[in-house]
């Protein structure tokens, strides 16, 4: 949105550009044999943003999978979503589950996209999973450590982070990933998202 206001565009021009990030980063990531990235595309918080901006994201988002699934599937990209999917239209939940499924076997970079996410949201996912479990009697409270939450959070098939980078200028997480950023490298960079590139990388 702030791209495409310092260019006297609508902000929905910067969350096109923002896309065409998300291509050159996940190219980049491959090129350089990362073995996760996990970008976030859409917060909890970012429901709160007027309505017709969030109507044209949910349309970007929904034209974007269907345009990008088959690049990402041919290249050896597994996708998966986290994040509460609840919300969204039954279409998009239908392309983030089909998506999955069709990469699922995919040997190559494995791409987390974060939707209606919250780090808060997933620790407390978390816990709510690990209750219901001690109510019904399959896990004693004396079970229940940081391990165990951990392996009870969204990305816990993969290894922490080893960078977290944050662009645009702002310092701070903005509620991602918050138990997993426990001993991760922070970078913070003042280039927009829709200038970052595999240089920036």
């Amino acid at each position: 949105g702030r791209w495409a206001r310092n260019r006297g565009m609508p902000r929905p021009l910067g969350h096109r550009e923002g896309v065409k990030a998300v291509r050159r980063v996940v190219e980049a990531c491959r090129k350089h044999h990362i073995e996760a990235l996990t970008l976030f595309a859409f917060s909890s918080e970012n429901w709160r943003r007027p309505k017709t901006e969030v109507s044209l994201l949910m349309d970007l988002f929904i034209s974007t999978l269907q345009k990008e699934v088959d690049s990402l599937h041919a290249n050896g990209v597994q996708v998966r979503f986290i994040g509460d999917r609840s919300p969204f239209s039954p279409k998009l939940r239908q392309l983030m589950d089909d998506a999955e499924m069709r990469t699922q076997a995919n040997p190559g970079l494995r791409l987390a996209i974060a939707v209606n996410y919250g780090g808060r949201w997933d620790i407390a996912q978390a816990a709510r999973t690990i209750a219901a479990r001690v109510q019904v009697g399959e896990l004693a409270l004396d079970d229940v450590d940081a391990e165990l939450l951990g392996r009870q959070l969204s990305l816990a098939d993969l290894p922490e982070p080893d960078l977290f980078i944050r662009t645009g200028g702002e310092q701070r997480i903005s509620n991602f990933l918050l138990w997993q950023l426990a001993y991760t490298e922070l970078y913070f960079t003042d280039t927009l998202w829709p200038d970052f590139d595999e240089h920036s990388l």
